[in-house]
């Protein structure tokens, strides 16, 4: 078999073979221990088998198992959770480790030691420490320590961290040591040889170590396993491979001599597994183990090996192989490098490098002596280690798995062969037969448990025979193999188990020692050999033989075993024994008695019993063999016993005079047949077989052989079966002189009759020797009788009957009838009565003719040629159609043309007979087309078009069809003046012929044609909601709509993807019920059809099937249609809706065209005008608005779309909210509806509401104004002349007061109609002003696909993040030292560097720095800045130090005010954080947010730049921010100008190019220049482009020459103090002039190129004032500033300031603005804050270990998590950028740019914050401006942090990989030797105080921290230290 199998090509067949092979089904339960509240991570067995223990290492957690009983847990340790801290060294107390928090302890270690029979456990708490146990008991310590030194810390004290171990025991006298291999946590060695048995136990000497020179953390150990050989112990890891340029994994094999107490015989090869199909590498091993690789060739190292998941992701992927390594080969390979190293300098001949030593350690690979290799075979301390292979052992995959990664490998050897047991990441277990000669062959596969890994700790016991399997929570025992379960022999050896194989007289399947014979020849047939067969009958000497009859059977069996003394086999033909005796080629069997064989079953002849050969009880080998009976032959032979006895497969014979078939060769008396043709029989009829009813025949039968009956008298009888009824009638026989064994029998004379309605009837006939046997006959053997009058109803009939029955038709009047000739004792009739026509069709035809007409009657001639040419209708002669003539009943002609409108009868005239006239007329039509309607309709079809005539019912109705210019109408109704049909469609447009034809006349329609149309389109259909009752109108646009006859919309309910919880459990249940019931599923086959066909307890509100609404629409013109939504259920809110347009035969989908996808909403819900008691009216004061309450009133419907009513007045709806509805109603109590009106209170007008398909019935209304009271009359007069008296003197007093009150209503009226035009204007400002800025962002967009965003480098953007405020960063700068000092220098750097790697030296050296007075907040933010630099090439670590230090800001502010937490950025950890968030997130900004913000950017200069903006205040006219807007109205008008720019390659001869510019008339000379330099160089960058200040603006005025402008000049218009800069008015530059922007002369001018500047950008206003002279623009600096600060944000206080002018109104500009801007500002927040796309890794790592934090301090209010999140992401990070866009893009953002930005950027800062911001009037107007956006943005944030709280976790590992990516990325981009010496700056500083905090910490003094700081302060600047 080919290596490389893969694991799929065998799946198919394992499936089959595991339901061939359990016939139970899956109910097999094996030995199982499991735990759900922990995670199993170790397995080891006692090393007694007899005794069966187990041990399971978890999760807190150890257990001690009994694997002899079921996995019974015998006892369980408790081992966490702990109170520690990785910081911290054991004992861990509250007082030197106040940071430790209830840790999970891990177990990494779990180990038996043979000798000392005892159990050794290491966990990562306590920094890795372990603890002796006794094996009897896991609750029993033994040893443990608790005041460790750091050199018994064993195991990694990270959980994802690798920790391998091995017992070894003395040799020669030598104590029991443990070798440990444990990744990479801190600067412990990665290997280590620990004591056991001396003090201090665990810990390890100085040498006895892999000595590790470069950076642990580098190299990323990750180790697999360990296993001693002979004399030396292997480790197997697999590690960074630094050496070489990809820096890629690879798997390396580890060898240290067992006797090399310091390392120097250490060798590592690398080990390369590749696919040999598909050439791929696997290189991270997950699990080995050593065994015999197949055959007897020696051990072999099996491996599985994955692939990395990506170049970013250093997780296994699913792709995995299985490589075996043979053990000598790889020592001969060890062996090699370490002889090239010893004495060649590691090089092979030719110069290449084999070996080189690893691990940065100071030495190399020597030419000593070649006797150094015999007298140091395991090195000496003059040898160079450690050693390592440039050159991989390389293998091949034997086995492929590409879907499921393997993770666990064991091996078992059997018979000269091994079997390999693989895990994998899917819970399987797969079985891999490794064979001799390279064989490899998966044969089994199970499942252990769905989707959980296998762990690698894979067992088996010491006898092999069991398998210990374990998952993250279960432990299973398992048997290798199952051969008990086959039950035969060939169950067994298909099985194709290399364990299992059949006994051959044991009768069972089972491994060859469990055969008691299994090792002699024959005896045991192993399963897995192809060419082994089970034992079976090859031959017998008679397969067959008569039931009762007695005789010997050989049978011949190859390879039957030998027996022994006494011993001998049975036959047994079923259950019946007879002896069996043994012969050369098998064995002889005696037949048994008849009675002692099973019956024979019905209907059959024979039965087939088991001839088996038995040793005691057991089978060996078994045949059919078969016992018939003759007699039943016979009775199964029907009417030929003779010959189907003669002809039997039995070889039967047949006894003549008994009448019987025997097994014996001749009979007791009488003839014996043996041949068919011997047999008497009855052959066939002579003559005729025709016999006519009630007519006296006689029957001939030929027969032959009679005379063997040797009958003197012939006496025999025929036998006729009629209707199931015997008719016996005498024969007499007679021989055949010609031929002696014919015979001739004849029937006598007899009438025979049938009574069945049919025209024959075949009688079967038989013949038999008188009262004794049927002679055979053939099986067809019979007689035909036959019924003239059945079927031949008249006389045309009876005279066509076939002649051989000679019918005639006899008599004649009503008792004429059709009979046989001689049976007519009445006249024959020779010539047939007239014919007679029953009825006609069709009753009409065109005049042309052409109509086929069919006639139908009785005696219509006996041949079409009867009335050939005598058919007439209407007087016209009708041409008869031969094929569909029918006999007598039947004409079919064709009509010739009539020549005019005429009618008539049909006539008939048979020849020789008589004529027959219908009672029916047909009529010759002249159908006449008069006019089409509609006259045009879409090409598409399916239009219903009515054609209008006279006599238009003319032919039959299936002839007649419509042609539209040829393409077919579908015709659905004729009448006689009307004709409708369906539209086909047409592949062009235009008007078209109206044809329709009448079978072969056609019409055409004269002066109309009818019109194909381009198709009806729908473009949009909105609104895109409805409420469950539907009736909404849905207003459809396109165009050609008002072709469209019958619009529709359909609206289609479909179940949601996932079923509701209730029937996915009931579903659940019958799967489980289908398992436990053998797994057979009874309902299997109706499981498809459940989706779609309801079941009766579907769950009410919830839809189980498809449903289909449909509504009619209107068409309203050619370009609308209105669709009114159907109503639907309450299931239509959870169920999947799409939507159709159903125009005629077109359908529009409504997901494209509609904005967004079509959904139903709640039905709206509208309360009583008066809740409390809704009988009673509404009282209603005229003037005033109703008030109606509701719920889910504006989801669906817009206020113009809601009908209110007020009997049948209307009231005019104001304003729809969710919950109000307002309406104004007439101002007249409206008359009550007719349908109403009644008496009383029913006489008041009703509150109605309509919307949609809902009426609301609200109550009736009563207007105040209307009730009136009835008094008498006198008070009536008396209250009349007092009114009138007031009225006099209120008259007078109006007057006097209407003279005043006038002019002030005119003012306000005046008033009124300004705020309702300046609404109006900012409405249509926004509206203009946004389609122009799309526009122009759209010609933006353009250009950026040549130029692309302007991003900032990597370099720049940290720099300008890092270092905000420094002119000069670190990161431009070298190294400022003195030449002869630079290396001295960089080498201590370099320490400072290495001693930054010790996390405790930098906690401590930043806790030293932020407790110092004079550490200044600017210093903690440099100082964060320069190690994020520093540390930037390790960005993993600088990550875990960034969580320390947060762990430690969390304690401190948990224990003060926790919502305070990262608020601001005092300490360094904050500033820290920024930096790391900064450089986590640029891949995002520049990918993913980048664009929208440079989009947002462009938008506002744009729109900033529009209009006019003073360049001394920096007031703009268009902007965000109040204080910043220009309140006055500015005359401007925008010119184009014409800038001339030279071409490319540019110089004083170079040509010129003409750029078009737009720029404001009112901006300053300063200010154009920036416009035009950025509309002429927009592809360039800002960096790029030439400084204004070093151009000159030149006017080029034709014949007036060159004018050179600027801001101040001679020209400069001075009034008083106040001198006004220049601008384009002043100079009154025309629209349209030429301008150039020319270097200038002079060398004095600054800023020539763009470096960046930081600090925050001012107007002019500061420095405006130059001896006396103020400075302005387009205001003047006094008129606002003289206005308090603190009231410049309030609208009230600035109410009446100048009444006037009312500079309030132009705040609308700032309406006008964010407006504008609104789109640009949405598409940047969704960017930002939008979970569509992968959320950055570093966010939801961090938002984790937020989460965490909160979790260990048992903080669980939400607002404080958010908090933390708010502050670390959105206000530390993003708020930053949107300030300061120039940190990512190379960009110029002018301070009015700035103010728009900071205004947006608020807005966000609020849009984060939980607390609800109240605002009033006094309120800013910067807040009030987003008011009602903000809480929409509050709800993204809070989706967005609860979407990545719902993702999946990022893992340590996957966050380092990303991490350590980044760190290769931007390797060379940061320069740190200059950060370090800038943190050395601050060392020196504070020198003596951090020397003091590392002398008095006990962790450093052990570290030597404070004595390294010393050396290096001693290289860096010559100080002179305590050294």
């Amino acid at each position: 078999m080919p290596h490389g199998k893969t694991l799929n090509s065998a799946l198919l067949f394992l499936f089959l073979l595991v339901l061939i092979r359990s016939p139970s089904g899956f109910g097999r339960s094996y030995p199982r221990f499991s735990r759900n509240d922990t995670i199993f991570q170790h397995l080891v067995l006692h090393q007694d088998s007899s005794l069966g223990t187990v041990y399971v290492g978890a999760r807190d957690h150890l257990f001690q198992l009994d694997g002899l009983d079921g996995l019974r847990l015998e006892q369980e340790e408790r081992t966490g959770p702990v109170s520690d801290s990785k910081e911290c060294l054991p004992p861990v107390t509250e007082s030197n480790c106040p940071q430790a928090k209830r840790t999970s302890n891990h177990n990494k270690l779990l180990l038996v030691d043979p000798q000392a029979l005892e159990l050794i456990t290491c966990g990562s708490v306590h920094q890795g420490t372990c603890q002796k146990r006794s094996l009897a008991s896991v609750k029993e310590v033994l040893f443990s320590t608790e005041r460790p030194v750091d050199t018994q810390y064993v195991a990694a004290n990270d959980p994802s961290v690798s920790t391998v171990g091995l017992v070894v025991g003395p040799r020669g006298g030598e104590r029991t040591v443990m070798y440990v291999g444990r990744g990479y946590t801190a600067s412990h060695p990665p290997i280590s040889t620990r004591h056991l048995s001396s003090e201090p136990v665990f810990s390890y000497e100085e040498t006895a170590k892999l000595a590790v020179a470069g950076r642990l953390s580098e190299y990323d150990h990750h180790f697999v396993t360990a296993f001693a050989r002979r004399s030396h112990v292997y480790f197997l890891f697999f590690r960074r491979d630094i050496k070489a340029v990809s820096r890629e994994y690879r798997t390396y094999a580890a060898r240290v001599c067992l006797d090399d107490v310091s390392y120097y015989s250490y060798v590592e090869v690398p080990l390369l597994c590749r696919s040999p199909s598909s050439s791929k590498s696997y290189n991270l091993l997950q699990a080995a183990q050593v065994g015999q690789g197949g055959g007897r060739e020696g051990e072999a190292l099996l491996g599985v090996f994955s692939t990395r998941m990506s170049s970013t992701n250093n997780n296994p992927s699913d792709s995995s192989a299985l490589c075996v390594y043979p053990l000598d080969e790889l020592d001969r390979r060890i062996d090699s490098t370490r002889d090239l190293c010893y004495t060649q300098d590691g090089r092979v001949e030719g110069g290449g490098e084999a070996a080189y030593i690893e691990y940065e350690v100071k030495s190399s690979c020597a030419n000593l002596p070649t006797n150094t290799l015999k007298a140091y075979p395991c090195g000496s301390d003059h040898t160079p280690s450690p050693m390592a292979s440039r050159v991989p052992l390389e293998a091949e995959a034997v086995l492929d798995s590409p879907a499921a990664r393997l993770t666990a490998v064991a091996v078992s050897v059997r018979e000269g062969h091994s079997i390999a047991f693989l895990g994998d990441s899917k819970g399987k277990l797969h079985k891999v037969f490794l064979g001799p000669g390279g064989q490899v062959e998966l044969y089994a596969s199970a499942t252990i448990e769905p989707d959980s890994p296998i762990n690698s700790d894979l067992l088996l016991d010491q006898t092999g025979a069991h398998i210990y399997i374990m998952t993250s929570t279960a432990v299973e025992k398992r048997p290798v193999a199952e051969c008990g379960e086959h039950l035969d022999c060939q169950s067994c050896l298909s099985a194709r188990d290399p364990y299992c194989g059949w006994c051959v007289l044991e009768g069972r399947c089972g491994q060859r020692w469990e055969c008691q014979r299994g090792a002699q020849w024959g005896q045991w047939l192993w399963s897995f050999d192809r060419k082994q067969q089970c034992l079976s009958v090859q031959d017998l000497n008679l397969y067959n033989i008569s039931r009762g009859e007695k005789t010997d059977i050989r049978v011949a069996v190859a390879g039957l075993p030998s027996l022994g003394d006494g011993e001998a086999y049975s036959c047994f033909f079923q259950d019946t024994e007879t002896p069996a005796l043994l012969t050369n080629t098998g064995v002889t069997c005696s037949t048994p008695d008849a009675s002692n064989l099973p019956p024979i079953g019905q209907g059959d002849d024979s039965v087939m019993v088991t001839l088996s050969l038995r040793f005691l009880n057991v089978t060996v080998a078994e045949t059919e063999f078969t016992f018939y009976n003759c007699s039943l032959v016979q009775q199964l032979s029907g009417r030929r016993p003779c010959q189907g006895c003669v002809t039997s497969r039995w070889g039967c014979n047949w006894c003549i005079h008994q009448h019987v078939c025997t097994h014996r060769r001749s009979c007791e008396r009488g003839v014996t047949v043996y041949n068919r043709n011997e047999c008497p029989c009855v052959e066939k009829v002579q003559g005729s077989s025709l016999l006519p009813v009630n007519v006296e025949r006689k029957i001939t039968l030929v027969g032959q052989h009679l005379h063997l009956f040797q009958d003197k008298d012939l006496d025999y009888e025929c036998v006729l079966d009629i209707e199931n009824q015997s008719v016996v009638v005498g024969a007499s026989v007679e021989l055949d002189a010609t031929q002696p064994t014919v015979f001739l029998i004849t029937c006598q004379l007899h009438q025979y009759v049938y009574s069945g309605v049919m025209e024959e009837y075949q009688a079967v006939i038989n013949v038999r020797r008188k009262n004794n046997f049927l002679i055979d006959s053939t099986e067809d053997l019979h007689v035909t009788l036959f019924n003239c009058s059945v079927g031949r109803s008249d006389c045309s009939r009876c005279r066509t009957a076939d002649p051989k029955y000679s019918c005639v038709w006899c008599g004649g009047g009503a008792g004429s009838r059709c009979v046989y000739r001689h049976s007519c004792s009445d006249e024959v009739k020779h010539t047939c009565p007239a014919p007679v026509i029953h009825f006609i069709d069709p009753v009409s035809g065109p005049v042309e003719g052409g109509t086929v007409v069919t006639i139908s009657g009785s005696n219509l001639g006996q041949r079409a040629e009867d009335i050939q040419n005598s058919v007439t209708v209407a007087r016209v002669p009708c041409n008869v159609i031969h094929s569909r003539y029918e006999v007598s009943s039947r004409i079919v002609c064709e009509t010739t043309g009539s020549g005019g409108e005429k009618n008539g009868q049909a006539s008939v005239r048979v020849r020789g007979g008589g004529h027959g006239l219908s009672a029916q007329t047909f009529s010759f039509q002249d159908p006449v087309l008069s006019s089409i309607f509609p006259q045009r309709g879409p090409k598409a079809g399916g239009s219903a078009l009515s054609i209008r005539g006279q006599r238009l019912r003319t032919g039959h109705p299936s002839e007649v069809s419509v042609l539209i210019g040829g393409v077919p109408c579908l015709v659905r109704n004729i009448h006689d003046d009307e004709i409708s049909c369906l539209t086909g469609g047409s592949n062009r447009t235009g008007g078209h012929g109206i044809t329709v034809r009448f079978g072969g006349a056609e019409r055409h329609l004269q002066g109309m044609v009818y019109h194909y149309t381009p198709n009806p389109n729908i473009t949009m259909a909105a609104p895109s909601k409805s409420f469950l009752k539907g009736g909404r109108i849905i207003r459809v646009s396109g165009q050609n709509l008002d072709v469209v006859q019958e619009p529709k919309i359909i609206v289609t309910l479909s179940p949601p993807d996932t079923l509701p919880p209730r029937r996915r459990r009931r579903s659940a249940g019958r799967r489980r019920a289908g398992k436990q019931d053998g797994g057979k599923d009874p309902q299997g086959m109706l499981r498809r059809w459940r989706r779609i066909v309801p079941e009766p307890d579907c769950p009410e509100g919830t839809l189980c099937d498809v449903k289909q609404h449909k509504s009619d629409c209107t068409v309203s013109s050619s370009s609308l249609i209105l669709c009114p939504t159907p109503s639907v259920g309450p299931e239509a809110r959870r169920a999947r809706v799409k939507v159709h347009f159903l125009l005629d035969s077109l359908h529009f989908d409504f997901s494209s065209v509609g904005l967004e996808a079509f959904r139903y909403e709640p039905n709206p819900m509208l309360y009583p005008l008066n809740r409390n008691d809704p009988g009673k009216p509404y009282h209603y004061k005229p003037g005033s608005i109703i008030s109606v309450e509701g719920e889910n009133l504006d989801l669906a419907i817009y206020k113009e779309e809601v009908v209110a009513r007020i009997g049948g007045g209307v009231c005019a709806v104001k304003t729809l909210t969710h919950n109000h509805l307002y309406c104004e109603p007439p101002t007249q109590q409206p008359s009550v509806m007719a349908s109403r009106r009644q008496e009383g209170v029913d006489s008041l007008p009703e509150f109605t509401v309509q919307m949609g398909n809902l009426n609301f019935s609200l109550g009736r209304v009563q207007y105040d104004s209307q009730a009136q009271a009835t008094f008498p009359r006198e008070a009536q007069v008396g209250v009349g002349v007092g009114a009138s008296i007031v009225a006099l003197i209120v008259l007078i007093i109006v007057l006097i007061y209407r003279r005043k009150s006038k002019q002030a209503m005119r003012d306000y009226k005046k008033v009124q109609i300004q705020l309702e035009n300046l609404e109006t204007s900012v409405r249509d400002r926004c509206k203009k002003e946004f389609t122009d800025l799309m526009t122009e962002m759209m010609d933006m967009s353009s250009d950026l696909v040549g130029s692309g965003i302007p991003f900032l480098d990597y370099r720049a953007y940290a720099e300008r993040i890092f270092f905000p405020g420094h002119q000069d960063s670190p990161l431009r700068r070298d190294l400022d030292v003195p030449e002869s000092r630079r290396q001295t220098v960089e080498q201590g750097l370099v320490q400072l560097s290495n001693l930054l790697n010790s996390k405790l030296f930098l906690t401590k050296f930043i806790h030293t720095l932020e407790v110092q007075r004079t550490f200044s907040p600017r210093d903690r933010a440099y100082v964060a800045s320069l190690l994020t630099v520093a540390l930037h090439g390790k960005l993993e670590y600088f990550t875990d130090i960034l969580k320390t230090l947060l762990n430690d800001l969390v304690e401190q502010y948990v224990a003060k005010n926790p919502k305070l937490m990262l608020r601001r950025t005092e300490s360094v950890v904050e500033k820290l954080l920024t930096n790391w968030m900064s450089i986590c997130l640029f891949t995002f900004l520049r990918e993913s947010a980048g664009e929208s913000f440079y989009m947002l950017f462009r938008a506002i200069k744009h729109q900033v730049d529009k209009g006019p903006v003073d360049a001394v205040t920096g007031k703009a006219k268009y902007t965000l921010n109040d204080n910043r807007l220009l309140r006055e109205d500015v005359e401007y008008r925008t010119l184009t100008l014409n800038v001339l720019t030279p071409a490319v390659g540019g110089g004083s001869g170079a040509t010129t190019q003409t750029v078009p510019a737009k720029v404001l008339d009112c901006d300053t000379i300063t200010q154009v220049k920036e416009k035009l330099l950025e509309q002429t160089w927009k592809g360039t960058s800002f960096s790029q482009r030439p400084h204004i200040d070093s151009l000159h603006l030149e006017w080029r005025a034709g014949m007036a020459g060159h004018l050179i402008l600027s801001d101040e000049d001679l020209t400069s218009v001075v009034q008083g103090s106040w001198k006004r800069l220049n601008t384009l008015q002043h100079y009154k530059v025309p629209d349209g002039a030429t301008v150039a922007l020319v270097p200038r002369n002079t060398k004095h001018h600054h800023h020539d190129s763009h470096d960046y500047m930081p600090g925050e950008k001012t107007p002019m206003l500061d420095d405006g004032e130059e001896g006396g002279v103020r400075l302005w623009h387009l205001v003047k600096a006094s008129e606002e500033a003289e206005l308090p600060k603190h009231r410049r944000g309030s609208v009230r206080e600035r109410g009446g300031e100048r009444a006037k002018a009312i500079p309030e109104i132009y705040l609308t500009r700032l309406l006008s603005m964010k407006g504008t801007l609104q789109k640009f500002v949405d598409d940047l927040f969704t960017a930002i804050l939008s979970t569509s796309r992968p959320v950055p890794l570093a966010v939801k790592y961090f938002f984790d270990m937020l989460d965490e934090q909160a979790l260990q301090h048992s903080i669980s209010d939400p607002e404080t998590i958010h908090i933390w999140k708010t502050n670390s992401l959105p206000l530390r990070f993003w708020i930053n950028i949107l300030k300061n866009p120039q940190f990512i893009f190379d960009v110029q953002a002018s301070d009015h740019v700035d103010a728009v930005l900071s205004v947006i950027a608020q807005t966000f800062m609020d849009s984060c914050t939980i607390a609800d911001h109240k605002l009033g009037r006094d309120s800013p107007i910067n807040k009030l401006l987003y008011a009602r956006d903000i809480p929409r943005y509050k709800q993204m944030v809070e989706r967005y942090y609860a979407d990545i709280r719902q993702t999946i976790s990022a893992s340590d590992q996957e966050m380092n990989s990303a991490l350590a990516e980044l760190s290769r990325n931007y390797a060379g981009e940061v320069n740190y030797l200059v950060a370090l010496h800038e943190l050395y700056k601050y060392i020196n500083k504070y020198y003596d105080q951090i020397i003091t905090a590392l002398e008095e910490d006990p962790t450093a003094q052990k570290m030597q921290l404070g004595y390294r700081l010393q050396q290096i302060a001693a290289a860096v600047e010559n100080k002179v230290t305590d050294l």
